[in-house]
């Protein structure tokens, strides 16, 4: 993966910042967060190699830049994952979670079961809670995933959600269903391969839709199949 700051450099770049936004006397430093930073900087790349744009996935192998936002967000919330799943202090886990809301508004927590292939733009404002989620997930800026009755959505492969979407409730969202702008769903379910969107009545709107939105940032088959 191309960095543009050697894996040491970054690390201590993220402690300095947490450091920074979390004055409590626990200060931490760039090995604190090697451990989880080198299984992090694997999953990144192993994600961002399925991606389209070279902005991540360039002729010359996937990019990581820490002066770009998505790119940030991303490396962020799989260093707190990874750390997570190591059984880091829990003080460290909480200021990785808040640093990425403190930065990039996008709340998600460090042990939700995100897939190990999604893509985060523009994540102001954004909220994925604990549900199922499959590979090649999408979410823009302003989404929210969360319970009713402390039920979950589950999403399968290649969902996709535009800005100011929103999945709430036991949903069943099918492989390669988009959610449109603006359209809430709850305790509703998408078949695959489908499109919900508002129409101008605001009535919700279910229908089937040849190409996914998900493959417009993923090399990823969500076409459906022939009857």
């Amino acid at each position: 993966m191309n960095l543009s700051l050697p894996r040491s450099e970054l690390a201590t770049y993220t402690a300095r910042q947490l450091n920074h936004f979390f004055p409590d006397g626990h200060d931490l430093t760039g090995s604190d967060l090697m451990p989880g930073l080198d299984v992090a900087l694997d999953r990144l790349h192993f994600c961002f190699r399925h991606a389209i744009s070279p902005r991540y996935n360039g002729p010359d192998g996937t990019h990581l830049n820490h002066l770009y936002a998505d790119h940030y967000l991303m490396y962020l919330w799989f260093l707190a994952n990874s750390l997570s799943r190591q059984g880091a202090d829990r003080r460290l886990l909480s200021k990785l979670y808040y640093l990425n809301k403190a930065l990039h508004a996008f709340d998600c927590m460090y042990d939700t079961g995100l897939p190990d292939i999604f893509l985060i733009f523009h994540g102001s404002g954004t909220m994925l809670g604990k549900a199922t989620y499959g590979n090649f997930f999408v979410a823009l800026q302003g989404c929210t995933i969360g319970a009713h009755h402390g039920k979950y959505p589950t999403l399968g492969q290649g969902v996709a959600l535009a800005a100011q979407s929103s999945i709430i409730g036991p949903c069943q969202i099918g492989h390669g269903a988009s959610v449109s702008c603006q359209t809430g769903l709850f305790q509703t379910d998408v078949p695959d391969h489908h499109v919900a969107y508002r129409d101008k009545e605001g009535r919700l709107i279910i229908k089937p839709s040849a190409r996914s939105y998900a493959q417009t940032f993923f090399n990823v088959d969500c076409t459906p199949p022939q009857t």
